[in-house]
């Protein structure tokens, strides 16, 4: 049966805007779609893809009351959809509860369920020791896993995913992309990802946005591809060969080099809990100034664990030694969900606070924060509250708040996720500057090509522990530059 004889769904002069807001967020958009088609959007962060989801979805105005207008609105009836952040979907506070939950709604035996609730987490690559554990015990890549797990349960005719791989590790991403394609043949699939290169093997149609939400192409892939690569490059969307297009290798060891052997941090016979388990533990460790320290690992090895832990943010033992002036102003940290450490009511005095309890003049305040502000491209929402932000913005935002006051060591936990190509040059920029003076870069990173062309060091934790660590290539041509 050809396309055009299947029934279409989608939205026809959609018109949104948000709570207090003048301007329309989404004007006149049209987008129709036919059952088992596989389409990505693309289009820079904070354009309207994941609002647009929500409504060819359903669930505004239904769930989530944003008024819009349309001219004409088909929703399927059976549909799932996938947030950036999978807390945001969660309804029961166990893992088996949760899936448990989506059964009993479909009314499937309670003797059924065990079986079902294994082969969903199986299908997501979510290994536990127990199924009924509480789900804030969980890593942020385990709870996405969780998230899909649950999803896929509904037996959705159409998949509305928004980013699921943002907080996965390398192999599960590949592993979530792989289970989505072998349960989809028959479905239809709406996409939201950055990471396009799981992706675009299996997708057959491409939806390019440009900063205002307006779709300005929509066809086949080879054709987006091969006839917008101006559009790509002018809106900072990722597509392939972007990052040598953009960090060169051998440019980036052309850079201004320089790393010290002064320590920033020292742990001895160092552990960190979750509870009462130990998570993670090292007998002796050392970062010393200007290092660019990259930590990866699998969901759940502990990397957040270890992080947090130097930070002193969970239970610890052993010695937790900084080399700095003063821990409180020196050291900043940044939480993987970037909710955590909003305590404003506006982007613009999120971006003042660390500077205000700093005791600063406020005209200097005023300035650092207009600088950051366009620097991290916030100044247009600069007087919305952080929570009304999109996931893209709200990570700049935590970002730049965490260092306006140039701290001498950051920890970072998945600082670019969410994030487009044109804002997450912009932050790997800001961070190899802050480098280049000195400031020491510690961060947990998913994100195979920071590792492979800035970071300087690479540690790689596993079951609590580091497994490896090495100097990449950058940190050993920066061995003949020690100051």
């Amino acid at each position: 049966m050809s396309l055009t004889n299947r029934e279409a769904f989608g939205v026809t002069d959609l018109r949104l805007v948000f709570p207090k807001e003048k301007d329309l967020f989404l004007k006149d958009l049209t987008f129709q779609y036919h059952q088992g088609e596989k389409i990505l959007f693309l289009g820079p962060s904070g354009c309207g893809k994941s609002t647009l989801l929500q409504v060819l979805s359903g669930l505004i105005p239904n769930s989530i009351e944003i008024p819009i207008k349309t001219k004409d609105s088909r929703i399927p009836k059976r549909c799932g959809i996938i947030f950036q952040d999978p807390e945001t979907q969660f309804c029961m506070p166990y893992v088996d509860e949760e899936i448990a939950f989506v059964l009993e709604n479909q009314q499937v035996p309670k003797d059924d369920m065990k079986d079902l609730i294994d082969q969903y987490l199986t299908a997501v690559g979510l290994k536990l020791n127990h199924r009924h554990q509480l789900i804030s015990t969980l890593s942020g890549g385990m709870k996405q896993r969780l998230a899909v797990a649950s999803v896929l349960a509904l037996k959705p005719d159409v998949l509305f995913l928004d980013e699921p791989t943002a907080l996965l590790d390398p192999k599960g991403t590949e592993d979530l992309w792989k289970t989505v394609q072998t349960i989809s043949k028959d479905k239809t699939l709406i996409i939201v990802e950055h990471k396009i290169d799981h992706v675009i093997d299996f997708v057959d149609r491409i939806v390019l946005f440009n900063f205002n939400g307006q779709i300005i192409a929509d066809g086949p892939k080879e054709l987006i591809f091969n006839q917008y690569k101006s559009e790509l490059r002018q809106y900072g969307i990722w597509h392939p060969g972007i990052w040598e297009e953009t960090f060169p290798e051998e440019e980036i060891l052309k850079l201004p080099q320089e790393v010290s052997t002064d320590p920033r941090l020292i742990l001895k016979n160092f552990r960190a809990y979750r509870g009462k388990q130990v998570k993670f533990e090292v007998s002796q460790f050392q970062i010393n100034k200007g290092e660019w320290v990259a930590i990866v690992g699998e969901n759940g090895a502990g990397k957040s664990t270890f992080i947090e832990g130097m930070m002193d943010l969970i239970k610890t033992k052993g010695d937790r030694i900084w080399k700095v002036k003063n821990e409180k102003d020196d050291v900043s940290f940044l939480f993987q969900n970037p909710e955590y450490q909003f305590v404003t009511d506006s982007v613009e005095e999120e971006m003042a606070f660390g500077l205000v309890i700093r005791g600063g003049e406020e005209e200097e305040i005023q300035l650092k924060v207009n600088d950051a502000l366009r620097l991290f491209n916030l100044d247009h929402v600069r007087h919305l509250h952080p929570f009304q932000l999109s996931i893209g913005q709200k990570r700049r935002l935590s970002v730049a708040s965490s260092i306006i006051h140039k701290p001498s060591v950051i920890l970072l936990d998945e600082p670019t996720f969410g994030q487009d190509a044109r804002n997450t040059f912009s932050l790997l920029r800001q961070f190899e500057t802050m480098r280049e003076e000195g400031t020491t870069l510690i961060m947990v990173t998913h994100e195979e090509e920071i590792v492979h062309r800035l970071a300087t060091r690479k540690i790689r934790i596993h079951n609590g522990r580091i497994k490896s660590d090495e100097k990449t290539k950058r940190g050993m041509q920066l061995e003949g530059v020690v100051t």
